[in-house]
């Protein structure tokens, strides 16, 4: 099953690093935060990855072009100008990076890269924010829901996008969080029917507006609660706080060896 990740923002509001790179190349302990979030997926089985690029894609294609060579030791002989890498990474991963665009939004990202996805459902999740949701637990609910999607949603308290969700999971309302709201939230870590590609218009579709407000209104969205950890990095505070996570060893979405 594809992965999808959204990772074509221009990302504003951590401009002190973005306007270097894209937002999912912002690093945490030396790695991607995009990276982060596919091993958190290729440890629990799912390993074939679509990057749905934009703002600086070159940036994500040559990170991946030289992979290995990033992440392992190399001795270079100069005497005859080769290389060899030693102890490579068992990452085998299949990775598409899909220029979706500058300006494109959301929606628009998943429904150009449409032609990538071979089965009848596929993850999609946001480029900047990591979690250890269980996948299976995840699919399992999905599945069990018959719904054409499913949206892991999580109490934090900050203004993203609001769920109201009935007893058996069904999401009756999706919209942007108010002061007079309660803290469940849109986190990513979605499983979507590809039937939800046909809901989206074009470029200028945000997936959470029309596709989604679609969805909710036929009773085809699905809520999984995840209680675990879940942390986006929208500003360098938050950056700042995952760096420190890490360093200090206590990095809950580290469900990696």
């Amino acid at each position: 099953m594809k992965v999808v990740i959204l990772a074509g923002g221009l990302g504003t509001r951590i401009s002190e690093e973005s306007h270097l790179k894209p937002k999912p190349m912002i690093e945490i302990g030396g790695m991607p935060i995009l990276v982060h979030i596919m091993k958190g997926y290729a440890a629990q089985g799912f390993n074939e990855f679509v990057i749905c690029a934009g703002y600086k894609q070159h940036i994500i294609k040559e990170y991946f072009a030289h992979y290995y060579l990033y992440s392992s030791d190399v001795e270079f002989d100069l005497g005859n100008n080769s290389k060899t890498i030693l102890k490579p990474l068992k990452d085998d991963w299949k990775v598409i990076v899909a220029d979706t665009g500058l300006h494109t939004q959301t929606g628009g990202r998943v429904k150009r890269i449409g032609d990538y996805i071979d089965g009848d459902e596929f993850m999609l999740t946001y480029g900047d924010g990591v979690a250890d949701v269980d996948l299976e637990k995840l699919m399992r609910c999905h599945r069990k829901s018959g719904k054409l999607a499913t949206v892991s949603c999580y109490n934090f308290g900050q203004s993203k996008g609001v769920m109201d969700i009935s007893k058996d999971g069904t999401v009756n309302a999706f919209r942007e969080k108010s002061d007079m709201d309660g803290d469940l939230i849109n986190i990513g870590f979605m499983v979507l029917d590809r039937s939800v590609l046909d809901l989206i218009g074009g470029d200028d579709d945000p997936l959470e507006e029309v596709p989604f407000q679609k969805l909710v209104k036929e009773k085809q969205m699905n809520a999984y609660v995840h209680t675990g950890f879940w942390q986006c990095m929208d500003t360098m505070r938050e950056k700042e706080k995952l760096e420190r996570l890490w360093d200090e060893g206590k990095a809950p979405w580290k469900v990696w060896s």
